[in-house]
């Protein structure tokens, strides 16, 4: 009998477990396909949502500024006092609702986690959350991981409207909350005063929670306002509202961002948060919280964003693509019907391959894939960028 030697022992126990997927349908995002691909081709990348700009050398010395103080060690769990106390002016001055800084904002790595956290605090298994189609693609499977059941309530093809019968009727007693998005990623629309209020009135018989995604909220242009959920008080006494510093700044990178809401939901809020991340980047709450003493940059950016939207659906209009609104946020929609037969996946895989700009379809944010042929670019970035990107896009 053969003795097995310590290598072939070595080898029979280097074997790793099975386990059963808890996101079994999650596979590699179309963000990253489309990136991956945009870099093999040199395409110009218009489809992931982030700028290729600098953000303000103001903003990265008072950074720096806290680091060379010493400002380098945890911070409270809930975010540094003076940025709380700085978010919650903002939003007192801005929407005229007044949040506790100490009780009910909470500083976040990012808006992504920030949502993920208010599902695992406030979704059991069993229950139900309203998602409104086309939507950002972190929130179905947060809700998977929460045990919940996402419940999908399309908005309306071509406006991306919301559909206040639909919504209504999707309401049950399994409902525990709702998530909306205004300035809408991917569509770029932009909820009005009578939808909130709409919405106000729907949910005020219920005990459904809100959850507002306002990450693009100073980025609405001709001249509309941002409604956020602070501005309704039937709104904001049921909401988590989420925003971040990475898509108002222009610091994706930084991943910061906060929620408020009312002290009982944000105390619930919190409880998972010190668990999950427990705090977050010093020197950079410091240095953001210095940068907000002055209200030009988010009071600014508007008009910064709508010049950009305006120089790239000029040169859109050129093309055969028809060129649907954008309200608000850094994207705009296209419809693609006079330029190609393809299905918008495959559309944006020979723009990038055969144009040389990246697209992200519109199907990649519906959970059964549907397919209106309309694709996403991005507009956050240098001028050169967008006008490169509109040269190549000139022969279609």
């Amino acid at each position: 009998m053969t003795m097995p030697t310590p290598d072939t022992i070595r080898a029979s126990a280097a074997r790793t477990p099975s386990l059963k997927s808890k996101l079994p349908a999650v596979g590699t995002t179309i963000f990253t396909v489309m990136s991956t691909l945009a870099a093999e081709k040199g395409a110009v990348n218009l489809g992931q949502g982030f700028p290729d700009f600098d953000c303000d050398l103001k903003l990265i010395n008072a950074v720096l500024d806290a680091m060379n103080r010493g400002l380098n060690q945890y911070p409270p769990m809930t975010g540094v006092p003076v940025l709380r106390e700085a978010i919650a002016a903002k939003l007192a001055r801005l929407h005229g609702h007044s949040y506790n800084a100490n009780l009910e904002i909470t500083i976040t790595a990012g808006a992504t986690q920030a949502i993920l956290t208010v599902i695992l605090a406030i979704v059991h298994p069993g229950d139900e959350v309203i998602v409104l189609e086309p939507c950002y693609d972190s929130y179905v499977p947060n809700i998977e991981l929460a045990g919940g059941t996402a419940v999908r309530v399309p908005l309306i093809p071509g406006t991306f409207r919301p559909d206040f019968d639909k919504i209504s009727n999707a309401i049950t007693p399994k409902t525990r909350a709702i998530i909306i998005n205004s300035p809408h990623n991917p569509s770029g629309t932009v909820w009005l005063e009578a939808d909130m209020l709409k919405l106000q009135d729907i949910l005020a018989p219920t005990d459904v929670l809100l959850i507002s995604d306002e990450v693009y909220e100073h980025m609405v242009f001709d001249g509309q306002l941002h409604y956020s959920s602070a501005r309704f008080s039937g709104l904001a006494a049921r909401a988590f509202i989420v925003s971040s510093f990475g898509k108002t700044y222009h610091v994706t990178g930084w991943k910061v961002g906060y929620v408020a809401a009312p002290a009982a939901l944000s105390a619930e809020f919190r409880k998972v948060h010190q668990f999950n991340v427990f705090t977050v980047n010093t020197p950079v709450q410091y240095g953001l919280a210095a940068y907000m003493a002055d209200d030009r940059p988010y009071l600014d950016l508007p008009a910064f964003y709508q010049r950009k939207r305006d120089l790239f659906r000029s040169g859109l209009a050129n093309t055969r693509f028809k060129l649907l609104p954008s309200e608000g946020s850094y994207f705009q929609c296209v419809d693609i019907s006079k330029v190609s037969d393809l299905n918008e996946a495959d559309f944006c895989k020979w723009l990038t391959t055969e144009v040389g700009v990246a697209a992200i379809p519109l199907s990649a944010f519906y959970g059964n894939g549907f397919d209106q042929r309309v694709v996403r670019f991005c507009f956050a970035k240098k001028d050169e960028t967008l006008n490169t990107a509109l040269d190549r896009l000139a022969r279609l």
